[in-house]
């Protein structure tokens, strides 16, 4: 097995190299394919991974049973399947690309593609096959428009009367050992666009034997054999476009032909994957200009032997020379050989892609190219000097593409460049261009309109250094993160790609008021503002696809741009998604909706600034109707008392948990309501001067004794207290005695309303104490009083001593002086 797997390997690769320009076309063929099934079912990938089915290398004997229906894409390559019947495709009604290349078929049933009536593209290359007069299978494919039945062990080229029904047939690939003048008489009336002759093992060609068919290109793999004569006689005198392939530089068929016939009908002549000496190329290149030969395109040549010094022949009829893909097996040459030769070809389009030259000089006379094409190669700055000069030989061009070289400098190139005065289209796309403004002015050619500078490492500073007469401006993925404030006028401009930069938000186009299409897609554009619109009267289309949207209240009005402006949004809807907030990630911008009322101020601070302000008023007026503020106050007050009652005190010497002052007018109050409600239980000693004042002593002396031998000092305050002097003292006291100790000892009772204006001047410091410290007031409410008493209660706690035997103390009334 690991044998027949090499064998395979070696000969793929065989196969890539002597036929690559059809191998590329083979892909080029099925990518067009899948474009055309997705731009007609308009899906992304999860619809193509639906209708293609990978199935190779899998080692597969048969192909498996249960497909999908739907299937349009069948791939079986690298397999082992030895046989195709109806029963393998009879449920793919859709089938349309079939690939069966590298098995080991022999074998394909008539009935085969009798389901499969849409099949479009058969690839059976690398099989088994060995009769090309039994392909029957054909009848059913009449909308074959792809068949290659390339590398099978065909002996004969005959084709059978099948293959006349293949009447939308364009591309077709055959091979086999012996070629004969009949061999292609059933496709006489099929007009193919390509022909592919895989012909490196023919051993018998007879001459003519082409003329049955009618293609606009013939491919030939060539056997480098004698018969290789006749062959490529034909080729070159019955088709326009002719690709030889494999052909050796030892070989001079081709050449002597092109010397001695004057009846070639080729115009464009392509030689691809060949091998031969710097002489003898050079040698063929002037026998092709001098022929009636007008494009020659060369793809895949390696030049062995030493690079010498060659000339051109004056006289050509060639119009067009294109080179991909050299290889040079020796080093050691003068480069200044190669670039002259090349650039003083007297051509109109020549291309040099694909090649490790890192240079490229000025025609010595005035050139008539106009078309130039040296995408991918390793060209620096330097290109185009001339002894440090800039170039003057190259008024005639037109387009020049550099893409995928190694310039950097774009005020050094627009200094080499300046003298093109016929310059219209320039790609310098892919290489490592920088600018800064402090390197100087550029110097471009007024005729540059379109200009490419894509995938590049370019700044907003590279405004300063564009062509005045642009009309359109490729500039996707840089490092643009904004527009500069000063811009040119680029008046022309009317296509604008800034596509994978790293833009914020749409730039306005102050510089540019005639931009037509405007390409964002793949910036970081959150929430694009709509201040672009008015600055850009004329813009008619633009792509904003791939952006991280975030779909708040700021991008409303870019959603709703189509149906309030005169803009196309590429691609829209369903490349338009948001990224954020999460509630909204992967939803179509389309379908992006929020009120009206949550993205104005003025009516979201009305919303909740109305309901807000009427639940307030109404907590307002319910509180005070049930006496909250006051049940506030109380709880307050109650709070700071415990908190009080926590803090460590010094409690030497205090008897009482309080004294009480009071007008003598309250003393029904006091000693009817106050005292029995403290006293309640014998938890609360209280010092009352009717019973603990000492005879004998004054009542100064009495007063200040019971302040000071008192945790605490009640002033029940009334319009009475503030006519008394005592009480007056007592306040006095109580507050000195609360300087002294530094503590919190003053608790004031209201026991009726008590208006400032009604405290006498000498009681400053009662209104003080009543300005900034919070009194319990008395409520008449009985349902309010048991509060009133936990409040107070609170207040008086304190881990008082016992009370000592005090043998002085006697009952003594003193009233009011």
């Amino acid at each position: 097995m690991w044998t027949d797997r090499h064998q395979q390997s070696t000969a793929n690769l065989r196969f890539s190299e002597k036929t690559a320009v059809w191998s590329a076309m083979k892909n080029m063929v099925l990518i067009l394919w899948i474009m055309s099934v997705s731009t007609v079912q308009n899906t992304f990938a999860s619809d193509m991974q639906r209708t293609i089915q990978d199935l190779s290398f899998q080692n597969l004997t048969s192909v498996p049973k249960g497909l999908s229906p739907s299937i349009e894409a069948l791939d079986l390559s690298h397999n082992r399947i030895q046989r195709l019947t109806y029963d393998d495709f009879s449920t793919m009604s859709n089938l349309r690309f079939l690939n069966v290349s590298w098995n080991i078929v022999k074998e394909i049933n008539p009935d085969t593609f009798r389901s499969t009536s849409y099949l479009e593209y058969l690839d059976l290359s690398h099989n088994k096959l060995q009769n090309l007069q039994q392909q029957d299978y054909l009848l059913f494919t009449p909308k074959l428009q792809f068949l290659d039945l390339t590398f099978n062990n065909f002996s004969t080229m005959t084709l059978g009367e099948m293959f006349n029904s293949l009447k939308e047939l364009q591309n077709m690939g055959l091979s086999a050992e012996v070629v004969k003048s009949k061999d292609f008489g059933s496709i006489a009336d099929i007009h193919l666009q390509n022909m592919f002759l895989q012909l490196e093992n023919l051993t018998t060609y007879e001459s003519n034997s082409l003329r049955n068919i009618l293609s606009k290109k013939l491919g030939i793999v060539l056997s480098n054999r004698p018969t290789d004569e006749a062959l490529i006689t034909d080729a070159l005198s019955a088709f326009d476009k002719v690709d030889l392939v494999g052909l050796n530089g030892s070989q001079t068929y081709l050449s002597t032909f092109l010397r001695q016939s004057k009846s070639i009908r080729t115009s464009h002549l392509y030689l691809t994957n060949i091998e031969m000496t710097w002489p003898v190329a050079v040698d063929l290149l002037n026998i092709v200009r001098q022929s009636t030969i007008k494009h020659l395109s060369i793809y895949m040549i390696t030049i062995t032997g030493q690079i010498t010094p060659q000339k051109l022949n004056p006289e050509s009829h060639l119009q067009s020379f294109s080179i991909k893909g050299v290889t040079i097996t020796n080093f050691f040459f003068f480069q200044g050989n190669i670039y002259d030769f090349f650039i003083n070809m007297r051509v109109e389009r020549l291309t040099l892609a694909e090649t490790s030259l890192i240079q490229m000089t000025c025609p010595n006379a005035p050139s008539p190219i106009k078309f130039m094409d040296f995408s991918d190669n390793a060209f620096s700055d330097s290109i185009f000097s001339v002894g440090g000069t800039e170039c003057v030989s190259l008024q005639n061009l037109n387009t020049l593409i550099l893409k995928g070289n190694r310039v950097q400098n774009l005020m050094e190139l627009s200094r080499r460049l300046q003298y093109m005065t016929s310059l219209q289209h320039l790609d310098v796309s892919f290489n490592s261009l920088f600018y800064s403004d402090t390197l100087g002015n550029c110097h471009w050619p007024s005729s540059i309109v379109h200009l490419n500078l894509s995938s590049n490492s370019l700044g907003k500073s590279v405004f300063s250094c564009l062509p005045l007469n642009i009309e359109t401006l490729d500039m996707h993925n840089n490092q643009i993160e904004a527009l500069p404030d000063r811009l040119f006028h680029l008046d022309m401009l009317t296509y604008l790609d800034l596509s994978s930069n790293q833009l914020l938000d749409v730039p306005s186009c102050r510089g540019f008021t005639n931009l037509a299409v405007f390409l964002l897609r793949d910036n970081s554009l959150h929430t694009p503002s709509m201040r672009f619109v008015a600055s850009c009267p004329r813009l008619r289309e633009m792509d904003v696809r791939g952006n991280p949207f975030m779909c708040t209240c700021g991008l409303r009005e870019f959603a709703a741009l189509q149906q309030r402006h005169p803009i196309k949004l590429l691609h829209w809807p369903r490349a338009y998604s948001c990224k954020y907030p999460e509630a909204w990630r992967d939803k179509l911008l389309r379908d992006f909706r929020l009120p009206a009322i949550s993205c104005s101020a003025g009516f979201l601070a009305a919303a909740i600034l109305c309901p807000a302000v009427a639940v307030a008023v109404a907590t307002l007026v319910l509180c005070k109707r049930l006496d909250v503020p006051w049940y506030l106050r109380m709880t307050w007050q109650w709070t700071r008392a415990k908190r009080r009652t926590r803090r460590r005190e010094d409690l030497e010497g205090v008897h009482f948990h309080a004294f009480v002052s009071y007008s003598q007018q309250d003393a029904d109050w006091v000693n009817g309501r106050l005292l029995p409600g403290l006293e309640e239980g014998g938890a609360l000693r209280i010092c009352h001067h009717e019973r603990n004042f000492v005879p004998g002593k004054t009542i100064v002396e009495n007063i200040v004794r019971c302040v000071e031998r008192s945790y605490r000092c009640i002033f029940v305050l009334s319009s009475h207290f503030v006519r008394s002097s005592w009480c007056h003292y007592e306040l006095y006291f109580a507050q000195h005695q609360r300087l002294s100790r530094g503590s919190d000892s003053v608790i004031l009772v209201l026991r009726e309303p008590l208006p400032q204006y009604l405290i006498p001047s000498k009681f400053y410091q009662l209104k003080a104490m009543m300005a900034r410290r919070t009194y319990l007031e008395w409520p008449q409410d009985p349902n309010k009083q048991r509060l009133f008493w936990a409040h107070l209660r609170a207040a008086l706690q304190a881990p008082l001593p016992p009370a000592p035997l005090d043998q002085d103390q006697q009952p003594l009334i003193a009233g009011d002086l």
